[in-house]
């Protein structure tokens, strides 16, 4: 069953297009997803989704409902986690879950289990009375969880959940997840981290200056630049090199650079690593490291963007 469909969706700021003509599928039970550097309109895209802003153009259809016309019934079956912490800094973690159940319209003995078992999933039972300006970033981020999925949601859209907090906390949040899928709620899930998206995500959309470029499972995406290998040079001045003369060099697909390294994207079928060499070379710059790079969902990432994930 199609939970999410999409189809040409356009959002347009004046003369800004921040989603460019989007379709996509989210089925039942998925992962899904959605992964592109600063800018490139996940966020805008999610909002949408959420009904918190309106398309400019292109449907949007939830549980096979087109949100425009039951939005109201629709929002009762997403659960939203945003980016910024969404919290009553002096509530405490039992009133702020609280808050939010009676916006979903629970009362009553309904209200107060559901209060208890979305703390306590999220390892937050125990401090129900303590104000969330005592908290932790980690445990912020938990109960923006717990305020999210108190009505039981059919889907939770979490943006970017692991900003900025310890290693425990992302590891007990990624935990989280993964028990929340198998319970059967279907996740969207942007995030910077590749690791998180390459562990997490059933089914991956890449979006680039506001269309998706790529959809598909991390195999199938790996298997769009099996054809490719990526280089990484370390040279003592990336400003001195010459990224043009490195693009014209035949078998060379894209160049980009990150802090003291030269990436280069090649086609496999042609050997050009001396040329490339050669190139840095006459620049009078000192090769410090010289390797390919796996494929790996950065990699590929890399490849079809010209840029890094945090970008």
């Amino acid at each position: 069953m199609k939970v999410v469909e999409i189809k040409d969706l356009v959002k347009k700021y004046d003369t800004t297009i921040a989603v460019d003509n989007i379709n996509l599928s989210i089925e039942e039970g998925e992962i899904y997803g959605i992964l592109g550097p600063n800018g490139a309109g996940k966020s805008t895209t999610i909002s949408l989704i959420c009904s918190l802003l309106n398309p400019s153009f292109g449907e949007i259809k939830i549980l096979g409902e087109d949100i425009r016309k039951k939005s109201i019934s629709i929002k009762r079956n997403i659960g939203l986690v945003p980016q910024n912490i969404a919290l009553y800094r002096n509530f405490t973690a039992y009133e702020n879950v609280k808050f939010f159940g009676e916006l979903y319209g629970l009362r009553g003995q309904e209200l107060s289990e559901a209060i208890d078992e979305a703390l306590e999933f999220t390892g937050l039972l125990e401090f129900k009375k303590k104000k969330a300006e005592e908290f932790s970033g980690g445990m912020l981020r938990r109960l923006n969880i717990a305020c999210a999925i108190v009505h039981n949601p059919k889907i939770l859209i979490m943006d970017e959940p692991t900003v900025g907090i310890d290693p425990q906390s992302r590891n007990n949040i990624m935990q989280a997840v993964k028990e929340l899928n198998r319970k059967g709620v279907t996740i969207i899930y942007t995030t910077h981290y590749m690791e998180e998206a390459e562990n997490l995500c059933s089914k991956i959309a890449i979006i680039d200056n506001g269309k998706i470029i790529v959809e598909g499972t991390k195999e199938e995406l790996k298997d769009m630049v099996s054809d490719k290998r990526i280089l990484n040079i370390g040279v003592d001045n990336v400003y001195k090199v010459n990224i043009e003369n490195l693009r014209n060099i035949e078998g060379v697909i894209g160049v980009s650079i990150d802090e003291g390294n030269v990436i280069i994207t090649s086609s496999k079928e042609v050997n050009n690593l001396s040329k490339l060499i050669k190139e840095i070379s006459e620049e009078e710059l000192k090769i410090n490291d010289l390797r390919f790079k796996e494929i790996t969902l950065e990699t590929v990432f890399l490849s079809l963007t010209g840029k890094k994930l945090r970008d």
